[in-house]
């Protein structure tokens, strides 16, 4: 394997039992052993995989994923950590992680994960529409470079908008694609989410989902 992997673990033990069999195993590794050192290993990127450790001196591995995470950043990260409580790993997956393995660990095991979590394919590219951004990798939205507060729905309602620019959306097709069911039409839901999106869009700009009656929405400029 060709995998650059950053390892940030303040016990040296585990650390030298990891590095040294993920390099026996044709990795690449670098080694963080506080909080504030891997800080400026994760910025210091790319990296294919980055494990870390939750408790280290200094900055907290959480705080550490969550930053990386803000930042835009999209490696795959794998938590090495002895918290093994259902809401620590809620807690860690919820910050960004991809993957949870508790101490103590097989080697094995680890490497598996590792495998897997490179073969991963790379995040998805930015999509743009007018003064409109949308990074789905890093869960972030912007209009006119500002942030936009948008909840994953939203999020995933504005990317099917934006790669249909000027098509006339129907609400069977929205559900089909962002819902991932079968639109009944009676629910309001589709309805409430497109309110709220159009809010956080026109807090910056004018209007760019356009209701077409009796047919369902279209995104982009206000016709002719």
């Amino acid at each position: 394997m060709s995998i650059r992997v950053l390892l940030i673990e303040d016990e040296p033990a585990v650390a030298d039992f990891v590095a040294r069999g993920l390099r026996e195993e044709g990795c690449a590794v670098e080694w963080a052993a506080d909080g504030d050192a891997g800080g400026r290993h994760l910025a210091a990127g790319p990296w294919d995989v980055v494990l870390l450790d939750w408790w280290l001196p200094g900055t907290d591995g959480l705080s550490l994923l969550r930053r990386f995470r803000r930042d835009g950043h999209a490696a795959p990260v794998l938590f090495l950590t002895a918290r093994d409580a259902v809401p620590d790993r809620v807690r860690g997956l919820d910050a960004g992680a991809d993957d949870y393995l508790c101490k103590p660990f097989a080697f094995e095991e680890l490497l598996a994960r590792v495998r897997a979590l490179a073969r991963r394919p790379g995040p998805p590219a930015p999509l743009a529409f007018a003064d409109v951004r949308l990074d789905p990798a890093a869960r972030r939205a912007e209009r006119a470079g500002a942030r936009l507060d948008l909840t994953a729905k939203e999020e995933a309602l504005l990317a099917f908008f934006i790669r249909h620019p000027g098509e006339v959306l129907t609400r069977a097709r929205i559900y089909e694609h962002v819902w991932d069911g079968w639109y009944d039409g009676l629910s309001n839901t589709l309805e409430v989410h497109v309110m709220e999106l159009r809010k956080k869009l026109e807090a910056r700009g004018p209007r760019l989902i356009h209701t077409v009656r009796g047919r369902g929405y279209r995104f982009g400029e206000p016709p002719g």
